[in-house]
C-alpha cells in the first residue's frame, strides 16, 4: 500500500470537528520489577491534540498499579505486582460505566506489551463492542498489519508519529457511527486508511506521519491522569517516583535525588543507524525538534503547576543541536541559578566530547562545548548509549564512525575511544552526571570485548571519585552513582540487528523462526509470536522451553551464561578476571 499524506488534514477541521466523539487510552503494563516512574506521554499527547478539535478523551494507566501482597511477595516484587487481567477488566469495566460508550479506544504500548494487548483486545471487545478497537505505538509501529492476525479483536493499526493521524482515526469512527459503514465507505470519507472488512467489521491500517510544527501541538495533558475511577491519584503517585536513579530501580544511576520530577520528550527520531535501535514510533531517522522557546514554557509551565524539582526529557538523543542547546541555556539560566529548575535527558559519548579530527590526524575541541551550555541551562544527568568501549564491538553496532574517529586511548591496560574517554570527562567537568548503559551478548562479541567495557565501568569510579576520600560518605554515594548494570543484546524484530546472519541462525535454531530468503523478514508464523512474547527490555536473558539461551555471541554458552550471572551478582571483578 502506498501512502501519501492527505495534504488538507488536518488543516481542514473546525475547532469543533470532533465535538462528542470519545476516546479512550489505554496504557499497559511494563517492567512489573520496577516502579512505574513515567506517565504515558503518547497518549497524553495524543489526548491534548484531540482536545483541539472538541474531542472527550480520557486515559487507564494500567502501569500504574503495583498490589502489595502475598502473591507479590512470592514472587520477590519489592513494590508490588501488576494487575491481573481479572482485576484490570473490573477497572476498565468500572471506567466505561463512568465515562460511557467510546466511538475509539486505542491500545498503547511496547513491543513487550503483546500479551496485555491481546487480554486487554478480548476485555475491550465484550465491555464496548461497537468502539473502534485500535493498537498504537511501538508495537503496531514493529509488526503493522501482522497484528490483525495476532490480536484478531482489532479494527485498526497505527503505526509511527500518531499527532495527526488520531485526529482522522477519531474523524473515521464518527463518520462510521453517523452513518453506518456502508454508507461511509461508499461516501469516500474514510480514505485512504480503510483496510478492508472481516466477519463484517472494517478494519484499517493508518499510517502516522510527522506534523508540520512540533511547536504547534499541545504539550501532554497530563490533567487526565489526575485520579483514577476509584480516586487512585495516579499523577501524584508519578510526580513523586523518580525518573532515574538508584530509588527508581532502572538502569540510569544518579548521584543525585530527585524527589519530585516529571517526563516529557522534546524531539522526534534519531539522526544516527545503530544496527541494535527501533524507533520507528518516533520518527526513525527522521529528526525533528521543538524550539528552545517551547521547551523552556514546558519546563516552566510544569514547574508552576505541578512543583517539580526535576523533569526528564525523554528523547532518544536531545544533544543533535548545538544552537537550541544554546538557546535554550540563554533563556533558562536565570531560572537555573537558584538549583530549583533541573533537568536531564540522553544524548551520545561524541557530542559531550564535542572534538573534531582535523587534517594531521589529531582532533580540536570545540570552542563551545555542548555540555557546558546545557549545565548553564539547568541540566544535572544525561544518559549516554555507551553500550560497548570495544572499538570491535562498536564497529559492530553501527556505532564505531562517530565513537571511533578521535582513536583510542590506553587506560589501565585497556584501551578505549578517546571520544567515550573525553565525554565522560567533559561531562563530570561541567558538574552534569553522565550515566552510561552497556550491553552484553552483542554479535561477535568476545569474552576480551565484554572485558573492555566493564574495564570502563570501572575507570568511570576512578574517575567521578577522584579526589574524595576512601570509604567516606561522599566516596560511597560517588560509586553507587555508577551503572553497572549490563543489558542482554536482544533482537527486537524491525532493527537490522535482526537481520544479522547470526542472530537468524540463532533464533531459527531456538525458536525455530524461518525467513523469507528475499526480504529477510521473519514469517509470522505461531513460532515468531511465541519468541514476541518472550521478549522484554533487554533485562533478562531468553531462553527456550529446553533452557537454550539466545546467545549471540562469540563466547560459548555455557560461559556467556556463567557471564550473564556474575553480571546479574554484581559481581564485575571476577568477570574481569575470567
Amino acid at each position: 500500500m502506498n501512502f501519501v499524506a492527505p495534504t488538507s488534514f488536518p488543516e481542514t477541521l473546525g475547532p469543533n470537528a470532533l465535538k462528542g466523539v470519545k476516546v479512550l487510552f489505554i496504557n499497559m503494563p511494563i517492567r512489573e520489577q520496577a516502579r512505574p516512574n513515567n506517565p504515558p506521554v503518547g497518549p497524553a499527547l495524543l489526548a491534548g491534540r484531540l482536545r483541539e478539535y472538541g474531542a472527550e478523551p480520557n486515559i487507564v494507566d494500567l502501569n500504574i498499579y503495583r498490589i502489595q501482597d502475598e502473591e507479590a511477595a512470592r514472587r520477590g516484587l519489592e513494590f508490588g505486582r501488576s494487575l491481573t487481567f481479572a482485576e484490570a477488566r473490573a477497572l476498565l469495566a468500572r471506567t466505561l460505566d463512568k465515562i460511557g460508550p467510546q466511538h475509539v479506544i486505542g491500545m498503547s504500548g511496547l513491543i513487550t506489551t503483546l500479551t496485555w494487548q491481546t487480554e486487554v483486545a478480548k476485555i475491550i471487545r465484550d465491555l464496548d463492542p461497537d468502539a473502534m478497537l485500535a493498537s498504537g505505538g511501538g508495537l503496531a509501529t514493529q509488526f503493522r498489519t501482522t497484528l490483525f492476525d495476532w490480536i484478531p479483536e482489532l479494527d485498526a493499526v497505527s503505526h509511527s508519529e500518531g499527532d495527526d493521524v488520531i485526529l482522522k482515526m477519531a474523524l473515521d469512527a464518527k463518520t462510521i457511527r453517523d452513518l453506518g459503514f456502508d454508507r461511509a465507505e461508499k461516501s469516500g470519507r474514510l480514505a485512504p486508511y480503510f483496510h478492508d472488512t472481516k466477519n463484517g467489521r472494517p478494519r484499517f491500517f493508518y499510517q502516522g506521519y510527522r506534523t508540520a510544527d512540533l511547536d504547534a501541538l499541545p504539550w501532554p495533558a497530563y490533567d487526565l491522569l489526575k485520579e483514577d475511577v476509584d480516586g487512585l491519584p495516579v499523577m501524584e503517585i508519578y510526580l513523586n517516583t523518580p525518573v532515574w536513579g538508584g530509588s527508581a530501580k532502572n538502569s540510569s544511576a544518579t548521584s543525585f535525588d530527585m524527589p519530585r520530577s516529571i517526563s516529557t520528550i522534546s524531539s522526534r527520531g534519531c539522526p544516527f543507524a545503530c544496527k541494535f535501535c527501533f524507533r520507528g514510533g518516533q520518527g526513525e531517522r527522521n529528526y525533528g525538534v521543538r524550539s528552545a522557546q517551547n521547551i523552556a514554557d514546558e519546563f516552566l509551565h510544569y514547574r508552576d503547576c505541578y512543583g517539580v524539582e526535576f523533569i526528564a526529557l525523554l528523547d532518544d538523543n536531545f544533544m543533535v543541536s548545538p544552537k537550541r542547546i544554546t538557546e535554550l541555556a540563554d533563556i533558562l539560566e536565570p531560572y537555573a541559578r537558584d538549583g530549583k529548575l533541573q533537568w536531564g535527558t540522553h544524548g551520545r559519548l561524541d557530542e559531550a566530547a564535542d572534538l573534531r579530527p582535523d587534517r594531521n590526524g589529531g582532533y580540536k575541541k570545540a570552542d563551545v562545548r555542548r555540555v557546558d551550555e546545557m549545565a548553564r541551562a539547568g541540566c544535572v544527568y544525561i544518559g549516554f548509549g555507551a553500550e560497548s568501549a570495544s572499538a570491535r564491538t562498536l564497529d559492530a553496532m553501527g556505532k564505531g564512525g562517530f565513537m571511533l574517529s578521535n582513536g583510542i586511548t590506553k587506560i589501565n591496560g585497556y584501551e578505549f575511544p578517546l571520544t567515550m574517554v573525553e565525554g565522560i570527562r567533559n561531562t563530570y567537568a561541567s558538574g552534569i552526571h553522565g550515566n552510561c548503559t552497556w550491553i552484553m551478548g552483542y554479535p561477535g562479541e568476545t569474552l576480551p570485548d565484554l572485558q573492555t567495557s566493564i574495564a570502563f565501568i570501572r575507570w568511570q569510579e576512578e574517575e567521578i571519585s577522584r579526589g574524595l576520600t576512601p570509604g567516606s560518605a561522599e566516596h560511597t554515594k560517588a560509586l553507587a552513582s555508577i551503572n553497572k548494570a549490563l543489558f542482554t543484546a536482544t533482537a527486537y524484530p524491525g532493527t537490522e540487528m535482526f537481520q544479522a546472519p547470526k542472530v537468524m541462525a540463532s533464533l531459527g535454531e531456538v525458536f525455530g523462526l524461518t525467513f523469507d530468503a528475499k526480504t529477510k523478514q521473519p514469517v509470522a508464523d505461531e513460532n515468531y509470536r511465541k519468541y514476541v512474547l518472550e521478549l522484554n527490555d533487554a533485562s533478562k536473558l531468553i531462553a527456550n522451553s529446553d533452557g537454550r539461551p539466545l546467545n549471540y555471541s562469540d563466547m560459548p554458552d555455557d560461559q556467556f551464561v556463567e557471564v550473564r550471572s556474575m553480571l546479574d551478582a554484581g559481581k564485575l571483578d571476577e568477570v574481569l578476571s575470567l
